[in-house]
């Protein structure tokens, strides 16, 4: 049993927990999780296609990694901070949005980085295609942690009885020849 169930805890607190170490133990596997060099890539090379503002930054990311690696902007924004600092971007407002654009010397640096953006990485490449079975699992998983959190015990056990079925189901497909 989990220590937090053990101790008086919320027991959907628990199943939260557990199903988001269960989709980090995935992540991990597949090579979603990328290291703090990869988001400053990313915005990088992206600003040598021109000037983004930082939520934009964070879509175009997550669509070119075909939403496997959505960025926080608690990642992005002190990226750019950071760039900023450096002399590398340069940050103005226009239509209420900060904007950020390369400056002289942060133009060779992107260019460098735009050859090696974490979406063009080989092993990210093929995460991206593994199939839709891991991704339905952790859906699942999203969505039972949900039910446990915020629903009631009539829906709780509605949602049991549906993953007892579906586990059933599942390993009947694996008994058919």
């Amino acid at each position: 049993m989990n220590s937090t169930w053990k101790s008086g805890g919320n027991p959907a607190d628990a199943m939260w927990d557990a199903m988001e170490q269960l989709k980090s133990q995935f992540d991990k596997r597949v090579g979603t999780r990328m290291g703090r060099g990869d988001v400053r890539n990313a915005v990088l090379a992206l600003l040598v296609e021109g000037p983004m503002h930082g939520y934009q930054i964070i879509r175009e990311i997550e669509e070119r990694t075909g939403g496997r690696w959505k960025p926080s902007a608690g990642s992005v924004y002190p990226t750019l901070q950071l760039l900023a600092d450096e002399g590398l971007i340069t940050q103005s407002m226009q239509n209420d949005r900060k904007v950020y654009t390369l400056t002289e010397e942060g133009r060779p640096v992107a260019e460098a980085a735009a050859d090696d953006a974490p979406w063009d990485i080989p092993s990210f490449k093929e995460s991206l295609n593994m199939g839709p079975v891991p991704k339905a699992g952790v859906d699942l998983a999203q969505a039972v942690a949900q039910v446990a959190r915020s629903g009631s015990e009539a829906q709780q056990a509605q949602a049991a009885e549906v993953l007892a079925d579906a586990r059933r189901k599942i390993y009947s497909i694996l008994a058919q020849d």
